[in-house]
């Protein structure tokens, strides 16, 4: 679940989330504010430079969280789902606290017994599902030992 579309405006809405959670220990405001954040650092697939990006994410019962490559329901991918296919280890801040993970994405199988649980928890993946005539990826992150 990305948090906005297009492309300058997409990097400005996310330095100014990015901002405002780590000023506000994990809180964002307007729009978001009922959304659990996360900031996911991962590497660029190409150019191995670290990026940022803002993600909703859907804490899982064994302490995992499920983040999905809507793209905002965009027909691509969003550039991060490249980024962690080729370089699965990330850091990902949640709350004031920071650790590493491992995401692996979901099999077809695994994502379409999750997705119904997805949509009942989050209905904006469900739209942003019906908006692209992609599958929306779905990522399992995993916290390292």
């Amino acid at each position: 679940m990305s948090s906005s579309r297009g492309g300058t405006g997409r990097a400005d809405f996310n330095a100014k989330v990015i901002n405002e959670f780590r000023a506000n220990g994990g809180y964002v405001s307007e729009r978001l504010a009922d959304t659990p954040l996360m900031l996911v650092h991962h590497l660029g697939a190409r150019s191995r430079t670290e990026r940022v990006v803002p993600l909703a994410y859907l804490r899982q019962p064994d302490g995992r969280f499920l983040v999905i490559a809507s793209n905002g329901g965009c027909p691509t991918h969003p550039a991060w789902y490249h980024n962690l296919k080729a370089n699965p280890e990330a850091t990902v801040e949640v709350g004031a606290e920071t650790f590493r993970v491992v995401a692996e994405e979901l099999d077809p199988v695994a994502r379409s017994v999750t997705w119904p649980t997805i949509v009942e928890q989050a209905p904006a993946a469900g739209e942003f599902q019906n908006m692209s005539a992609r599958t929306l990826p779905v990522f399992m992150l995993t916290r390292e030992k």
